[in-house]
């Protein structure tokens, strides 16, 4: 399968998977650029798959039905938030179909309350993970609707798939999560080597992702809220105290204000 990621607004990627003729497409935010370029490579519009009802990541999902094999769907979506209707509501547990690969729907709010991710495994490849904005390289969701709590069983449950899978979430924020990261945990040499590979990518306009589930565990403070130097910055970022959700409450808090 082929993974394209379609850039739109300023910084949002709306990715399509596709077999050289159908297409699946994750969080359109806005039709235009799909269909732009459903059209440049001569694929179908097979389904629309939506992680959470944020506004970039759906308002292009009405535009883009008329593609669709009947002028509706299938559209996938979460069952706990407000996606334009008619769409087939997931539920952590649930599992859809695309391209003969099956994508596992995971509970993962934090960002909004009913945000769910797609997992799957296709054949000969290394696996797959749609994560809308729960999980970015370097950072996550910040908290619109969910506490920590939740925020950190999300991750969690992310940060324990296999460390192959690619990591496909919706924007290209990786540089500044860096930037944050290197604050947090200056002695990481990871995150210092994987800046650098990054700052070539951009320079070439290129996207930073997919991340790989391994590389975000090495680089992305928000998985590593038990390593010592984390702790330590969270505590002095006012952290309530080393447990993991103390410290990702913190550096939650942390981030929102880091310039």
């Amino acid at each position: 399968m082929n993974l394209i990621a379609v850039p739109a607004f300023t910084d949002n990627y709306i990715w399509i998977l596709h077999d050289g003729l159908s297409a699946i497409v994750v969080d359109p935010g806005e039709a235009a650029p799909v269909m732009h370029a459903l059209d440049e490579c001569s694929l179908k519009l097979a389904a629309i798959v939506v992680t959470h009802h944020h506004d970039d990541h759906v308002g292009g999902v009405d535009g883009l039905r008329a593609r669709l094999p009947d002028g509706q769907g299938p559209v996938y979506g979460p069952a706990r938030e407000r996606i334009p209707p008619p769409f087939t509501p997931l539920r952590d547990g649930d599992a859809i179909d695309l391209f003969g690969t099956r994508f596992e729907v995971i509970d993962v709010p934090g960002h909004t309350s009913g945000h769910i991710a797609y997992f799957g495994q296709p054949a000969g490849e290394a696996p797959i993970l749609f994560c809308g904005d729960t999980l970015f390289s370097g950072g996550c969701g910040r908290l619109f609707e969910g506490t920590p709590a939740q925020m950190h069983a999300s991750l969690s449950r992310l940060a324990a798939l296999p460390g192959d899978t690619r990591v496909c979430c919706a924007h290209e924020y990786t540089l500044g999560n860096l930037k944050f990261a290197r604050a947090v945990e200056p002695d990481n040499a990871q995150v210092v080597h994987y800046i650098a590979q990054c700052e070539s990518l951009r320079q070439r306009d290129l996207p930073t992702l997919p991340s790989t589930v391994s590389r975000e565990r090495q680089v992305n403070p928000f998985l590593r809220v038990t390593a010592p130097q984390v702790r330590t910055s969270a505590r002095a970022h006012g952290a309530s105290g080393d447990d993991a959700v103390s410290v990702l409450a913190a550096l939650r808090q942390w981030k929102n204000e880091f310039r």
